[in-house]
């Protein structure tokens, strides 16, 4: 190796590295007693209406001439009722037949994530004609980045909620809140 080919790498390697940006992942994977159509129902058609499903979701709606789920259908999620705790996120990589999907975040509101750098691919496969395996798979920067790993264990445990929620709203048609959770939780804890 020449001298110069070593200078370069020396002066480069840093400056590419900079450019790399670290993300956290991790992946939430739920048995839910429900077939999975049942289950790609809530999570990927009626992708506008999270909030019946999330227990920190106070509302959520299509957004931006948005109908209905599909490539491009693009939702906002509102954490607390004055709507200024929100996440704005869009279906991409939209694939009904094999249950799933990627959904970025385009907006963060007021939460400390790098919306190019946040987002989530669900699944929803059949174990059998009435169990299905939900699984979401996170990628996420957090502004200042030092806050991921700090935020990873909040975040699966939001994500875990979530997957109850989904189990209690397919389950019974009954909308998930803030206020029925904790009840909701203690219920399928038993279960399991």
């Amino acid at each position: 190796m020449s001298t110069l080919t070593l200078l370069l790498a020396f002066f480069t390697a840093p400056a590419l590295a900079q450019k790399e940006k670290k993300v956290q992942t991790f992946t939430v994977s739920h048995l839910i007693a429900a077939p999975a159509d049942q289950v790609w129902a809530v999570v990927g058609e009626d992708y506008g209406a999270i909030a019946k499903s999330h227990p920190k979701i106070v509302s959520s709606n299509y957004v931006d001439g948005t109908l209905q789920a599909g490539e491009g259908a693009q939702r906002v999620c509102n954490f607390n009722e004055q709507g200024t705790k929100y996440l704005k996120e869009v279906q991409r990589e939209y694939d009904p037949e094999n249950m799933t999907f990627r959904n970025q975040v385009y907006q963060a509101g007021k939460f400390p994530v790098d919306p190019e750098r946040t987002f989530a691919i669900y699944r929803v496969e059949a174990v059998d004609a009435n169990t299905s395996r939900f699984t979401f798979k996170m990628t996420y920067r957090t502004k200042p980045a030092f806050m991921g790993a700090l935020a990873k264990g909040s975040f699966k445990k939001l994500i875990a909620d979530y997957a109850i929620a989904i189990e209690h709203y397919v389950n019974t048609g009954e909308a998930v809140t803030k206020e029925n959770f904790r009840q909701i939780k203690k219920v399928y804890a038993r279960k399991k």
